[in-house]
């Protein structure tokens, strides 16, 4: 998202905040900036805090090679209060100057192009999409096409959600009309005709079909051997429902990334709009979860998955549904076993006893030994055996534990070996849950 902000901008401003760090996601921005040849001017905010530190986020900036002009570099900066109105006018005519240096320029008088910034699906109004006039000017009745949507302009409303009857050279508005919601980050170009536009939008659409059977992971020998070797191999399949195309894209994306060497995600449809019946249809045959973002399920569609017992999980915040995911996955590897020793026992005296076998009388030297656990043979420590506890006793009676320091009777099961000055190891197998 951000590096699709990045590529449609002339000019970015990096806002900081004074009495905080240069935070990670800050850091990404001017990366995708630099990244992007796109001036940077920074920005940095609530300078009105008593806390505030702007001299320590430009010694920071500097550590990144980001010099900025106070500093006796290239980058312009301006100390500001956004809670305040400090300073703003003074940050705004260093854009400005900035925007004089690059000498941009665009012609009004032709047919728009530009950049598509986030589209969704409006009950009211059906599919909006906010757009970024780059050349030409944009007017009301035009016909417009964006990936694989197209359509004319039936309604046309600025950053201020009032209506206007056209947009020049970088005006962001948001449009009605298209016949569906089109991928942030697509590019738009006005057409003559209705019948064009069709024509190039079904002529994408096929081709985005053939280029998805394409990339669509063939199962190879390499790859069932693969999964043969892991063992327990799993898939987990996700449809993913958003408000919006940009929020859509970053959590299929951020899914995806969850996948492991045991468990595979795979997102096998994901969409702008509430959760329909053909979402739950979907998912009930493909085995799916469906994970919606910031939209809720019809009423028809709840009743459906209910019925299928499909899983339906909603959220607002992209990294709790991260989260939950992941602990959902964790959940379905198989839980690994650890061995946790529980005594140590000597063997000082050995009985043979008729139709009972060979049964060792024994000091616990460390720790406590239960009846259930499983038993190891040490002997000149050297493991011999490693198998289950025939009987615990104490004094002939059974016994469910002995402690540290006192004596009791000790059978294996199915093992008669036994001699003065064995070593035996009382153990339990403890399953522990596997972390991602």
């Amino acid at each position: 998202m951000r590096a699709r902000g990045a590529s449609v901008t002339d000019i970015a401003i990096i806002i900081v905040a004074a009495d905080d760090n240069v935070m990670p996601q800050t850091i990404e921005a001017i990366n995708h900036a630099t990244a992007a040849n796109v001036p940077i001017v920074f920005a940095i905010n609530k300078v009105d805090k008593p806390s505030a530190n702007p001299e320590k986020i430009k010694e920071t900036l500097a550590q990144m090679n980001f010099l900025v002009e106070d500093w006796g570099g290239k980058y312009q900066s301006q100390d500001i209060s956004a809670k305040q109105g400090l300073h703003v006018n003074e940050l705004l005519e260093k854009v400005l100057l900035e925007a004089d240096l690059l000498e941009l320029k665009a012609n009004p008088n032709r047919k728009a192009v530009g950049n598509v910034i986030e589209s969704s699906l409006d009950k009211g109004r059906g599919y909006v999409a906010t757009i970024l006039v780059q050349n030409g000017t944009l007017k009301m009745g035009d016909i417009v096409i964006a990936g694989t949507n197209f359509g004319r302009i039936k309604a046309m409303f600025n950053e201020r959600g009032q209506r206007i009857e056209q947009a020049g050279p970088s005006e962001p508005v948001l449009i009605l009309g298209l016949n569906g919601a089109p991928q942030a980050g697509d590019n738009f170009h006005v057409l003559d005709s209705e019948q064009e536009a069709r024509e190039i939008a079904n002529k994408r659409e096929q081709l985005q079909r053939e280029q998805g059977l394409r990339t669509n992971k063939i199962l190879t020998l390499a790859e069932i051997g693969r999964r043969i070797a892991v063992g327990n191999f799993k898939e987990l399949n996700i449809i993913v429902k958003g408000d919006v195309d940009g929020s859509v894209e970053a959590l299929s994306d951020s899914l995806i990334k969850l996948t492991t060497e045991q468990i595979q995600v795979n997102v096998i449809h994901k969409a702008v709009g509430a959760i329909s019946e053909s979402d739950v249809t979907l998912a009930s045959a493909s085995d799916a979860i469906i994970v919606g973002f910031q939209v809720r399920p019809s009423q028809s569609a709840r009743k459906l998955a209910e019925k299928d017992g499909v899983d339906m999980r909603m959220y607002s915040v992209i990294y709790d549904a991260i989260e939950e995911i992941k602990s959902a996955m964790e959940g379905m590897l198989s839980p690994e076993i650890k061995e946790e020793v529980t005594s140590t026992i000597e063997i000082r005296e050995v009985f043979r006893i008729t139709k009972v076998g060979t049964v060792a009388g024994c000091m616990v030297k460390e720790g406590k030994v239960k009846r259930g656990n499983k038993l190891r043979l040490i002997r000149d420590g050297i493991v011999i055996y490693t198998g289950e506890m025939g009987a615990l006793k104490r004094f002939k009676e059974d016994v469910k534990e002995v402690n540290f320091g006192y004596e009791c009777g000790l059978s294996f099961a199915n093992y008669q070996d036994l001699k003065v000055g064995d070593l035996v190891e009382s153990f339990e197998e403890v399953e522990v849950r596997k972390t991602l």
